[in-house]
């Protein structure tokens, strides 16, 4: 499989500028993966210290000094690292603080050499121990999106997909195609592990059983990190995440946790989830205006599940309703759930959404540039949005984005988009940004 991070990370390699570099994400969006398999198509040598399973590889990193680190390695690998045809990679390196450490030492005495470090619940780890700041670079890494999820799965598609005009109407049979794909992705999801048991078996209860081993996973590490969190908090939070999604506003509900819940009583639960990569936080502003995060209101937010799939099984969707087009009730939230799979990391700040008195409300709202453009999303064919529909009159947004699954239509600067588009969506402010 291709993941469009490569991109990313071949730039970091060739860049001139090039710190130590930490992949952060949560677990299982094939973190690992993605570095080794960078190293086999870029580099002559990879060496790969996996610092959870080797004590040995551990105690190397006692030492200080990265011309010492790297001689060790050099025996233990039995081949010279050299400079743009190594690289080295530091895989679970939350296990090993000493190894997070040294990545200050790398950066200024062998800063020739291209270290990668990755590993599980890292967000959470930075946020809480230290690390060199500014001797490293961040780069995050997200479940497969509908572009690499169509690409894993049907190359000729995809191909298709990729040089579909942005501004003109789909051909019916390829919107009646990616229309069907896209509902498919509404099952699968992007988690790389149930992409590639779709790709081989075809088998949908199979998928949903490898869905619901990576939910359990993601809920066993709430107790593995007890120290730091009150894991039953944590799990009552998670679990309560279908229901708050289900409402007619999304807004995050404590009284759906526990009822007579306070946010002071899950306030952390929340910060350690969304840390760890599990939650996208989308927090409502104040006003329409620019910059949107000096109008955030910290109280105000939604919370959605990183992966559409997993969010789907969580809520027991039976997949005939999505492959039949049903009207359920939660086809909406999905919509919106994919929507910020999407997007999220695509753009230089994170969406926010706008809800007030008078009962107005925005689903998304994106930064672009010096321009604040409006996104609506509908899970089927009705488009209806007054909300919408009266912000762009009186506004005048550079664009407005109304997803649903209805073919192309423009009405001015109001772009109404397939959901299949989504993948696609910054390319439409090329212009503006």
């Amino acid at each position: 499989m291709n993941r469009s991070i490569e991109k990313k990370l071949l730039a970091w390699k060739d860049s001139d500028r090039r710190k130590p570099l930490i992949l952060r994400g949560a677990r299982q969006v094939g973190k690992s993966w993605i570095l080794n398999e960078f190293g086999r198509r870029h580099f002559k040598h990879v060496a790969v210290c996996n610092l959870d399973k080797d004590e040995e590889i551990r105690r190397v990193f006692l030492n200080k000094s990265p011309q010492r680190i790297v001689g060790i390695l050099e025996v233990l690998w039995g081949h010279k690292f050299v400079p743009s045809e190594t690289l080295l990679i530091l895989d679970e390196i939350q296990e090993c603080p000493n190894a997070l450490n040294a990545l200050k030492y790398f950066y200024e005495e062998m800063r020739e050499l291209h270290v990668v470090a990755a590993g599980s619940l890292l967000g959470v780890i930075l946020a809480r121990q230290s690390y060199p700041v500014g001797s490293v670079d961040l780069l995050d890494m997200y479940p497969m999106d509908f572009a690499e999820y169509l690409e894993a799965t049907d190359e000729i598609l995809y191909n298709a997909y990729m040089q579909l005009p942005l501004f003109e109407p789909i051909e019916e049979i390829f919107h009646r195609r990616l229309t069907d794909a896209y509902h498919e992705y509404l099952i699968i999801g992007g988690m790389p592990e149930c992409v590639a048991l779709w790709k081989e078996t075809r088998e949908q209860a199979l998928v949903s059983d490898a869905q619901k081993a990576i939910l359990a996973f993601y809920e066993g590490d709430f107790g593995k990190h007890s120290e730091e969190v009150n894991a039953a908090k944590c799990l009552q939070v998670f679990r309560s995440l279908p229901a708050q999604l289900a409402k007619d506003n999304e807004r995050f509900i404590y009284g759906l946790v526990r009822e007579g819940a306070r946010a002071r009583d899950y306030e952390d639960a929340i910060t350690w989830i969304v840390t760890a990569g599990l939650f996208n936080k989308v927090h409502n502003v104040s006003k329409l205006e620019l910059p949107l995060r000096v109008f955030q209101q910290n109280e105000a937010f939604k919370l959605f599940l990183l992966d559409t799939g997993l969010i789907k099984n969580m809520a027991s969707v039976p997949n005939k309703s999505i492959l039949l087009q049903d009207a359920y009730q939660f086809k909406g939230p999905l919509a919106k759930n994919y929507l910020l799979e999407q997007i999220v990391g695509k753009f230089e700040v994170e969406p926010f959404y706008f809800s007030d008195r008078s009962s107005r409300e925005l689903d998304f709202l994106l930064q672009i540039g010096t321009e604040l453009i409006p996104v609506e999303v509908k899970g089927g064919m009705n488009t209806r949005a007054i909300s919408l529909k009266n912000y762009m009159e009186k506004r005048h947004p550079a664009y407005g984005i109304r997803f649903s699954e209805n073919n192309f239509n423009r009405n001015k600067n109001l772009l109404n988009l397939p959901l299949y588009m989504a993948a696609r969506l910054p390319e439409y402010f090329k212009g503006i940004m």
